[in-house]
């Protein structure tokens, strides 16, 4: 008796520790603030490129869970939007707006250290070195440059198409013939940490019915 005792103490310790330790995921309905195991994906753009006008759907999935926080336009159940040629979204949009909060699943050891001063050129070489043309470019300057002014050095680390698939998928009711997707992990220091291996890039081909996505996750 007294050896069944001794083992079902450590048998319920286990169930304990089994039962109460979060997984890595975020529940769908989440709210913002109360997953830890969650990062935010600040104002992903995806734009559209067919070759012919279209009518399109769009729907973005969490297979890890996680939720959309907010969009332009309006996700509700989905985007059903009409595209033309040159990327014009219902004669409105030149892409399609997200945020969204999921599991972090980001590298940290591929990248770059940049100063704060060099960011600007830095992101217009880097991206049109990924794929990305001027006017996508432009788009991501405007915004993330006038932000990332608190530090002296910034480290920035690519997520790529397969990295980002394992949280946010993309789906479309006609699908593109090549998916360009990035994120950027950026952290800010004031002093070079030396501790990133610099990534090789792979060419995307702006060929045919293609789409193209940037994002930034903020540290």
């Amino acid at each position: 008796m007294k050896t069944t005792k001794f083992l079902g103490l450590p048998l319920l310790i286990f169930v304990y520790l089994v039962v109460s330790v979060p997984f890595q995921s975020c529940e769908p309905d989440d709210e913002i603030n109360e997953c830890d195991t969650c990062s935010m994906v600040y104002k992903p753009n995806i734009y559209i490129y067919p070759e012919e006008q279209m009518e399109l759907s769009v729907r973005l999935k969490f297979p890890l869970g996680g939720k959309i926080v907010t969009s332009i336009p309006e996700y509700g159940n989905g985007w059903n939007i009409n595209v033309d040629t040159s990327g014009v979204i219902d004669n409105a949009y030149s892409f399609l707006f997200y945020e969204s909060k999921q599991p972090d699943v980001w590298q940290r050891n591929y990248g770059w250290e940049v100063e704060a001063d060099q960011l600007d050129a830095f992101f217009r070489h880097n991206m049109k070195d990924y794929g990305f043309n001027s006017a996508e470019i432009q788009d991501f300057i405007d915004y993330w440059i006038p932000r990332l002014n608190s530090y002296q050095v910034y480290s920035i680390c690519p997520q790529t198409k397969d990295i980002i698939k394992r949280v946010i998928q993309i789906e479309f009711s006609k699908q593109p013939e090549n998916v360009l997707r990035l994120f950027y992990v950026i952290k800010g220091s004031n002093q070079f940490q030396d501790n990133l291996t610099e990534p090789a890039i792979d060419e995307f081909r702006r060929d045919g019915y293609f789409v193209t996505e940037w994002g930034v996750i903020l540290e």
